[in-house]
């Protein structure tokens, strides 16, 4: 069950956010990359899932500014055929349509041309974080495949000084419904981590590690033996990271998959292993998952995004695991990306949104 945290509170920064890929740990995906868009042309820098023929991303940013992220909803009810567990369309390529976006389009316009005619319609469950970064932000878009219209679709990060945070269920844009223990542990982490940056005037790299370590903080309940992975998977909302879980078919899995050695990174030119198998996920599903043996389950990815004011972008991928499910020392697997956002100063903001002053957090 994947987080993401995001929050203007950081004076020294336009946006930060966090994102933690939950996943069956062989799953392949590559490292991130810049690659061109097949519609637009526009060039992405992003991992790639290599699972699904569409090779589409769960977190993603173009080089003038269009960030999306995604995350599974787990939907419970396997016989809805208007929110199906496991959709026709990929999830992933909810994302790559929205990096694909219109030069000159704005949120809310990026947004209906995402949602119009049941675009979203027929793609599995999730909720998509997505926005068009700019120095006069129009906001924050969250997109689900409940979506029928603009309207349907809550705007945040209009104001200075706010955070929020999305999992594997539906976005509470009013704020009022419980939240999920990780959301809630993630919210606090973040803002103290924050609080005591600004404070202590930390430089970039140790804001960075204090990120990674808020995205591994493991508060999963132990499983006693007596309960089977379908029924333990409701506990990994009470944890932000995910240790590997499983139960003995997906530790064969992963064993033998350890068995082969060291494992190159995955490339975005390998046949999708969706040509090969069905796809599997620890949802509730009508059948047991056939073909493709994925291994164990946990947190595979960290990635963390930070946005300062002058539209400099520095993104951090750190893999856990590599493609035969190894575990990568901590920091080797490490990849570190910069630049500056094309056409950050542009004035294509509904409402300015002023930079904060430098000497507290908003």
């Amino acid at each position: 069950m994947c987080i993401v945290l995001f929050t203007t509170t950081h004076p020294d920064y336009a946006l930060i956010l966090v994102d933690n890929r939950d996943e069956y740990i062989l799953r392949p995906t590559s490292r991130p990359h810049w690659w061109s868009h097949g519609t637009s042309g526009r060039q992405v820098l992003s991992a790639r899932d290599l699972q699904r023929a569409e090779k589409g991303t769960w977190l993603g940013i173009t080089d003038d500014g269009l960030l999306a992220v995604l995350t599974n909803y787990r939907e419970v009810t396997v016989d809805d055929t208007k929110h199906p567990v496991h959709g026709v369309k990929s999830r992933g390529g909810m994302v790559t349509a929205w990096l694909g976006g219109l030069p000159d389009e704005g949120i809310t316009d990026g947004v209906h041309r995402l949602v119009k005619d049941g675009g979203v319609k027929g793609v599995g469950g999730f909720s998509m974080v997505c926005s068009k970064l700019r120095k006069k932000s129009q906001g924050i878009a969250i997109v689900s495949n409940r979506c029928g219209g603009v309207d349907d679709v809550p705007i945040v990060g209009k104001e200075r000084g706010e955070i929020w945070g999305l999992s594997n269920a539906a976005f509470d844009a009013s704020g009022t419904g419980e939240e999920w223990p990780k959301i809630k542990l993630g919210k606090e982490l973040l803002t103290e981590l924050i609080s005591e940056s600004v404070s202590k005037k930390s430089g970039q790299e140790e804001l960075i590690a204090g990120l990674f370590s808020v995205l591994s903080k493991d508060t999963l309940p132990h499983n006693d033996g007596n309960t089977s992975f379908v029924e333990y998977i409701s506990q990994l909302k009470h944890s932000i990271f995910i240790p590997p879980i499983g139960d003995e078919v997906h530790r064969t899995a992963m064993n033998e998959a350890m068995a082969k050695g060291r494992a190159e990174w995955a490339t975005d030119d390998q046949v999708a292993a969706e040509e090969l198998a069905i796809e599997g996920r620890p949802d509730p599903s009508p059948s047991p998952m056939m073909g493709f043996e994925t291994g164990l389950y946990g947190t595979q990815r960290q990635t963390v995004v930070l946005v300062d004011w002058d539209g400099n972008v520095t993104m951090v991928e750190r893999a856990l695991w590599d493609g035969n499910g190894n575990q990568v020392p901590q920091g080797e697997g490490d990849l570190k990306f910069q630049f500056k956002i094309n056409g950050w100063d542009e004035d294509n903001s509904e409402a300015e949104v002023a930079e904060p002053a430098v000497n507290g957090v908003c």
